[in-house]
């Protein structure tokens, strides 16, 4: 039985709408709220198809942090979620008044997400009539997909067992909050790398308790021990020996860690270019040994790069935190001015907005930030835009998943758990071209902990294209191609591959049907010299082929450019600054197991039909490859580029001399290029203005040298993007 009794005052008549403003009862029931709404329902419905929300040719609804969603969604009564002008939208649309562009203007102030914001093919708009979802004006628009802990809180921590798991000289300084009682419990799994519940102070991430606090430690002295009993059975069943490993480390020891389990050693443990966890099963420090379970690698190499993560005996550094899973007891060491700071936990697992099938959808202005997983997620459709967007403190960034023209623009990326942008979209059997693309993005700090293949952008599909990005510090690839007809120009890169070595810049591998990629009018500078095989500019790993680079400036590359085994590959008109090998080139293909018949890369050859149009005449090289030898690096072509100050040298006859199992025919047309120590002529190279003078000797010593559009490489100003980051971080 219902006990309200309503008395309405106030009812505005807009049309389409009639607001309650005011609702009075004699006695609040479990029935209310839901009585309120089916009023309101009711009452919204009345004159439908006479209202119309326009104001100069556009339709507008307004959202903001002090509006209400019984709001009617003009400026003066915003509406407080963006599901209630989405509704509203539809509402339009369904009453077939859409027939004007619509713009959702966002007010300024932080929204708390806890869950995704949906919009699906019944959301889309016109190509005469697009749908806006923007910020209003130099408004900061925050969404955030987490909880913000209250300094006031936090109380210093006073069980002595965990003390006595502190340093001496940290216990006093740190402190606690019981993080369930103020509504906090899901933390979330924590993975071998990433995972679950993170912390951001005024914006920037704070870590886990961690050994050494920076840098890394380093493995040596590793020996077996014996077999893992723990999972005797286990491994019978998989045909696993399960060697337990023990290994001595260098440095400064660890505090000693009391409990094993919740710990993770992330490292290069195999690779250089493979970062990994494994939990530690025993740490002596007296011997300085840890010992690994079975699912170590029983040939782990010495001198590995690891640290500890999750370690709450490390709790010793301003910022660090330790989590107790089953407790929900949160543990941190202050950053300075902790009493005057935000303190955020991230708690969105889920996308924070999702465009599904939608099209003529614009995301613009908006801050996405502190969330677990990815920040947008463009899924089918056509012609919408991620534009002018800040995307921080995230999992991932942006996902576009097939669909045809949608893109991201304008947007600064940064702070990323792995990727800045993902793009897939095309048909290979068909080759289609999807259009998708990313152009004019700010994209730093990614890869913080899947830092193995997640790089700034990702392309796979075909016909895409990536331009105009400034991507810089990172662990490892800026952009990363596979597939066919991309485009990747004007992009400034440098500080990439910071930690990683056989990576590359730029790169793509493993495929002979990748064809038809160009890489053109690129700034790749400021690259670090890594152990063997190092960091490439241009990494053509694994005989990929069939990719045009030119145009593109070198400048403190320790190896430009690395043909690894390919055909067909084109480097021309580049110029090379100061780099120790310009190009490089190996015959990978005839050497190893993996290019051979019935292996890997043949499978790709029997998917196509290669030898069948459209594959055959847009690659005609490529169906006539197995006439050939493939696995041979034939076709390629080394012509009119500039070498200054670098170690040039003739890239066949070093593959010749250094490797074996080479064949007769040769491998590269080399002709036209110039090598010299003087300055050919460019206008400020002091300032790193590489673009060549009209009257660069350049050209007239290279014939049919094309000019560099060096003053068009990177970011620029347009209205998604309206200013331009520091000489810092543009160079």
């Amino acid at each position: 039985m219902i006990e309200s009794v309503f008395t309405v005052m106030n009812i505005e008549s807009h049309g389409r709408w009639i607001k309650i403003d005011h609702i009075s009862h004699k006695k609040k029931t479990r029935q209310l709220p839901m009585l309120r709404y089916a009023c309101y329902l009711i009452i919204v419905g009345v004159n439908l198809a006479c209202w119309s929300p326009t104001s100069q040719g556009k339709i507008e609804f307004y959202v903001a942090t002090n509006g209400d969603d019984f709001n009617i969604g003009t400026k003066e009564k915003p509406f407080k979620s963006l599901e209630s002008a989405r509704q509203a939208v539809r509402e339009i649309r369904q009453n077939g008044s859409l027939d004007k562009p619509a713009t959702i203007w966002i007010r300024g102030g932080t929204y708390y997400r806890t869950k995704t914001f949906a919009l699906t093919k019944q959301d889309s708009g016109m190509e005469q009539v697009p749908i806006e979802y923007r910020a209003y004006g130099k408004e900061e628009v925050r969404f955030v997909g987490g909880k913000e802990i209250k300094v006031s809180w936090f109380e210093p921590v006073k069980e002595q067992a965990i003390l006595e798991r502190l340093q001496k000289r940290v216990g006093k300084k740190a402190l606690e909050v019981d993080l369930k009682i103020h509504g906090i419990t899901d933390f979330g799994e924590l993975g071998s790398l990433t995972g679950g519940l993170k912390l951001f102070f005024n914006g920037q991430r704070l870590p886990l308790a961690r050994w050494p606090n920076k840098g890394w430690a380093l493995a040596c002295s590793t020996k077996v021990i014996g077999l893992d009993e723990s999972e005797a059975e286990q491994l019978a069943k998989e045909g696993k020996l399960g060697n337990k490993l023990v290994f001595k480390f260098s440095g400064e020891p660890p505090n000693r860690w009391w409990r094993m389990d919740g710990i993770w050693l992330r490292g290069y443990w195999q690779q250089e270019y493979v970062f990994e966890g494994i939990n530690p099963r025993e740490y002596n420090s007296d011997k300085r040994e840890i010992t690994l379970g079975w699912r170590a690698w029983p040939h782990l190499n010495t001198w590995r790069r690891f640290y500890a993560a999750n370690v709450l005996e490390e709790l010793d550094h301003p910022g660090e935190w330790y989590l107790d899973r089953k407790t929900g007891i949160l543990y941190l060491l202050p950053p300075e001015d902790f009493k005057q700071g935000e303190l955020i936990a991230s708690l969105l697992q889920e996308p924070m907005v999702v465009l599904d099938n939608t099209s003529n959808v614009s995301i613009r202005g908006l801050t996405l930030e502190t969330m677990r997983g990815v920040s947008v997620v463009v899924n089918g459709g056509e012609h919408n835009r991620i534009a002018g967007c800040v995307i921080r403190n995230a999992g991932q960034g942006v996902i576009l998943s097939g669909g045809m023209h949608n893109g991201v623009t304008g947007c600064n990326i940064y702070d990323l758990d792995s990727m800045g942008i993902r793009m897939s979209g095309g048909d290979r059997k068909t080759l289609r071209p999807a259009g998708l693309y990313a152009l004019n993005n700010h994209i730093h700090h990614y890869a913080k902990l899947l830092k193995t293949w997640h790089p700034g952008i990702k392309i796979d599909g075909v016909g895409n294209r990536a331009a105009h990005n400034l991507i810089h510090d990172a662990p490892q690839y800026a952009i990363s191609y596979q597939g066919n007809d991309h485009i990747i120009e004007f992009n400034n890169l440098h500080h990439v591959c910071l930690e990683m070595s056989d990576v590359g810049v730029i790169g793509s591998g493993t495929d002979w049907t990748f064809r038809g990629n160009v890489v053109r009018y690129n700034f790749i500078h400021h690259i670090p010299e890594r152990p063997y095989p190092g960091v490439i500019g241009v990494y053509l790993d694994n005989c990929v082929s069939s990719t045009e680079i030119f145009g593109n400036v070198f400048y403190d590359v320790p190896k430009a450019v690395m043909i690894g085994g390919g055909r067909d590959n084109i480097v021309a008109n580049n110029i090379f600054i100061q780099c120790k090998v310009p190009v490089y080139l190996d015959n990978r293909g005839l050497r190893w197991n993996h290019f051979q018949p019935d292996g890997p890369m043949y499978e790709p050859l029997k998917q196509f039909r290669i030898t069948e149009p459209p594959w055959s005449t847009r690659y005609p090289k490529l169906a006539r490859i197995l006439d050939e030898c493939p696995q041979a690096p034939l076709g390629n072509v080394l012509a009119r580029n500039l070498s200054y100050r670098s170690g040039w040298c003739d890239p066949e006859q070093v593959c010749r001399a250094t490797f074996k199992q080479n064949i007769d025919k040769k491998y590269m047309r080399i002709e036209d290029n110039l090598v010299t120590d003087k300055d050919p002529g460019y206008v400020d190279e002091a300032n790193m203005n590489f673009q060549l003078r009209d009257d660069s000797i350049v050209f007239r010593k290279i014939p049919g040298f094309k000019k560099i559009p060096f003053n068009k490489i990177g970011l620029y100003k347009d209205k998604y993007r309206v200013t331009l980051p520091g000489a810092t971080s543009q160079f």
